[in-house]
């Protein structure tokens, strides 16, 4: 593995969609997710808000497919995602329902992983393979 000399990733600075459908992306994001927005000049959304993601992982499209549909294809009738992100909320279960009486069509409900992670999955407007989560692991304990 080749590394540049001198540097090392300490942490996930962003990380975000690169947006078709601007009204679908503020709608899940700012008014579904209540995620507090900067707006810059041509429609650029952005926070500093937010803390910064637990991990940062290369996730294999096959793996994805067994984690949604159970087998190591991604069915030809769902758009494939372009990239994941998973937003760890404190009921996935009350968020799954929420998002859909918004009408977002989950792929997998309320899931528990071999891992202990509970999770809901959506493709978003973006084509982003969306989680909410429960994630134990990165949980402090109390």
């Amino acid at each position: 593995m080749e590394e540049i000399a001198n540097a090392k990733v300490l942490f996930i600075a962003g990380f975000g969609p690169i947006v078709r459908e601007a009204q679908a992306s503020r709608k899940l994001y700012s008014q579904t997710f209540g995620i507090p927005f900067n707006e810059e000049k041509g429609g650029y959304l952005h926070t500093e808000a937010l803390k910064g993601a637990n991990s940062f992982a290369l996730w294999p499209l096959s793996e994805a497919a067994q984690s949604c549909y159970g087998r190591d294809s991604w069915p030809g009738d769902v758009p494939v995602p372009q990239a994941w992100i998973e937003f760890d909320v404190d009921n996935v279960e009350r968020a799954t329902a929420e998002l859909e009486s918004r009408g977002y069509q989950m792929l997998v409900r309320n899931k528990k992983e071999p891992w202990g992670q509970i999770v809901s999955r959506f493709i978003g407007p973006e084509g982003l393979l969306v989680g909410i989560t429960f994630t134990p692991s990165m949980r402090e304990e109390k």
